[in-house]
């Protein structure tokens, strides 16, 4: 597949690579000006879960190709997005002229109602996936990030298209696992308001990282966590239909907040995940849509209003 990676984030960059060893030609689109900035290649240091539990350690200066320029007469077969939530209008208002015949895979956490957030563009061309990785850029421009094995399709709800089916094969091809969720839209829910409640404690506390090893940090967020739920509810998610992602936020709080602290400090990839992440604005915008939306609806989550002053906007004169 040619496939054009929209940005140069973490998750673009990381899964960018994965996807050019395994044989796919891989372009970055980035905004004018940035080619030139980024320089020609990008500095890696992962941990590569996919055939080690414990990950293997790649550190290495990929060549990478970008363009700041794209026509709808393009030939790439897909085009993964993968940006934050808030600018995802601005990427779908971007691409919509320009999607031309490529898959555009929807690969980011998102809190607008999915179908609508896509509207733009050509139905039968959209397809949905969340990955499996994270980390963060340090200041010195590495990447520091982890790639686990599993990666995480869906559907809204219709049986996979066979542009769907093409996407899962490319990543099963660089050695990823795919899992499937027919409710996509509440998979996405779900997945969103656990990162509210798990950062009502990491900003609290100043970092992710403060999570690892700390079964009462742990136990907070999980609580947190857990008052969030209704809020999935009230936006139209069964929950019954998820109850493998919600388990560990209805286990007992006893039994789930150490074996997650530990998880966090003492797998390594989760851990790089952790210890890597380097953009508080995403968490903090996290938690203000979460809380708009739990407002909005009448919804009580008492843990997120209490952390409000870590992550409210700043009042501008």
């Amino acid at each position: 597949m040619k496939i054009l990676m929209f940005g140069r984030g973490v998750i673009a960059a990381a899964y960018g690579w994965a996807l050019e060893r395994a044989g796919h030609e891989i372009e970055f689109f980035v905004r004018p000006g940035r080619a030139a900035q980024y320089g020609t290649a990008i500095d890696l240091e992962l941990i590569d879960a996919r055939r080690r539990v414990r990950g293997q350690r790649v550190t290495e200066k990929w060549p990478v190709r970008y363009r700041e320029t794209l026509e709808p007469d393009h030939d790439f077969d897909l085009i993964v997005v993968s940006v934050q939530h808030y600018g995802f209008a601005e990427a779908v208002s971007f691409l919509a002229p320009r999607v031309g015949k490529a898959t555009v895979l929807v690969f980011n956490n998102l809190w607008a109602e999915p179908s609508t957030a896509v509207d733009a563009l050509p139905a039968d061309q959209v397809t949905w996936g969340f990955p499996g990785a994270g980390g963060g850029f340090g200041e010195d421009g590495v990447l520091r990030a982890a790639l686990l094995p599993m990666v995480f399709f869906g559907t809204l709800g219709e049986p996979p298209s066979e542009r769907a089916q093409a996407v899962r094969t490319a990543f099963r091809q660089a050695g990823f696992r795919a899992r499937e969720n027919t409710d996509f839209r509440g998979w996405l829910s779900i997945h969103f308001i656990q990162n509210a409640g798990l950062h009502t404690q990491s900003l609290k506390l100043g970092s992710l990282a403060e999570l690892a090893g700390k079964p009462r940090n742990v136990r907070e967020a999980i609580l947190a966590t857990r008052e969030l739920l209704p809020l999935a509810e009230a936006r139209g998610v069964d929950l019954r239909r998820h109850r493998s992602d919600v388990l560990p936020f209805t286990a007992p709080v006893w039994l789930a907040a150490p074996a997650l602290a530990w998880l966090f400090g003492h797998f390594p990839p989760i851990r790089t995940v952790m210890e890597a992440h380097a953009n508080p604005e995403e968490l903090r915008a996290v938690c203000r849509d979460t809380l708009a939306e739990a407002r909005r609806l009448g919804i009580s989550v008492p843990r997120l209003e209490a952390a409000e002053p870590y992550f409210a906007a700043e009042k501008t004169a």
